[in-house]
Formats: C-alpha cells, sequence, structure tokens
C-alpha cells in the first residue's frame, strides 16, 4: 500500500462536507508533481487530508476508489483525477506546528515541498501522524 497526503482548503471543501458528500473526485490539480503523484495512486490506497490555510493540519484519511483518468474540468490530456471516499476521521488533528516540531518528520513532502497540493507520505511517517493522532 500506498500513502499520500492531499490539500483542501476548508472553506472550498471541508472534511466534514467530504463525509456528508460519501465520495469525490479530486480534480483541478495543474501541478506535474502533484500530478505524477495522483497518477501513482492505486485502488485502496490511502490519503491524508490536510486542511490548509485555514486550520493547516491532518483531520482524516481518505481511500482511493478509482485511479486516475482524465480531468473533467479540462480537455488537455496533461491533467487527471482521482477519487476519494473517506476512510477514517483522525482521533485528534494533527497540526502542521507539530509536524514541523517533530525531527522524524523533517524530510516529509509536506515539510519539505510545502506549497505540493498532493504529496507522497513514507510509510514510517505514516506511522508517526497516526501515532500523533492517538488514531488506531
Amino acid at each position: 500500500m500506498n500513502y499520500f497526503l492531499i490539500k483542501s482548503e476548508p472553506f472550498k471543501y471541508s472534511w466534514e462536507q467530504f463525509e456528508k458528500d460519501g465520495q469525490t473526485f479530486w480534480d483541478g490539480v495543474r501541478n506535474y508533481a502533484a500530478r505524477n503523484n495522483l497518477r501513482a495512486m492505486k485502488k485502496g490506497d490511502l490519503a491524508f487530508w490536510y486542511h490548509s490555510n485555514e486550520g493547516m493540519e491532518i483531520v482524516g484519511i481518505a481511500k482511493v476508489v478509482k485511479e486516475a483518468y482524465q480531468d473533467p474540468t479540462t480537455e488537455d490530456e496533461a491533467w487527471s483525477a482521482v477519487d476519494f471516499k473517506p476512510y477514517k476521521k483522525l482521533k485528534t488533528p494533527v497540526s502542521l506546528v507539530q509536524i514541523k516540531a517533530d525531527p522524524r518528520l523533517a524530510n516529509m513532502d509536506l515539510v519539505r515541498l510545502g506549497r505540493l497540493s498532493v504529496g507522497t507520505v513514507k510509510e514510517d511517517e505514516w506511522k508517526i501522524i497516526m501515532e500523533l493522532s492517538g488514531t488506531k
């Protein structure tokens, strides 16, 4: 299994709205590195849901239910979308401040590549975030 992190501004599309909807597609990504991460996702992979700009914390986990396909918001074949469903809400959100303060997470994409909207998460990083959140 692979792990990722996807960012959403809560005023545009929050974790709460995602849970209410039950499923969504991740579209509108216009950065090649983020697009490549979307294309690397396989059905069943998990992604941390990060509230960016407002909150700045990981609040939940989404599960990939449909692998990369043509982004429906553009005719440009360079861009992809992926479908997710809610998997689990974190017991306690993990803030960017906590993540940056933990030396074990210094190389995490979220820290190193802060503007990247879809990043990878290594297995050890995943376990640390889960530990910090108190989520099993």
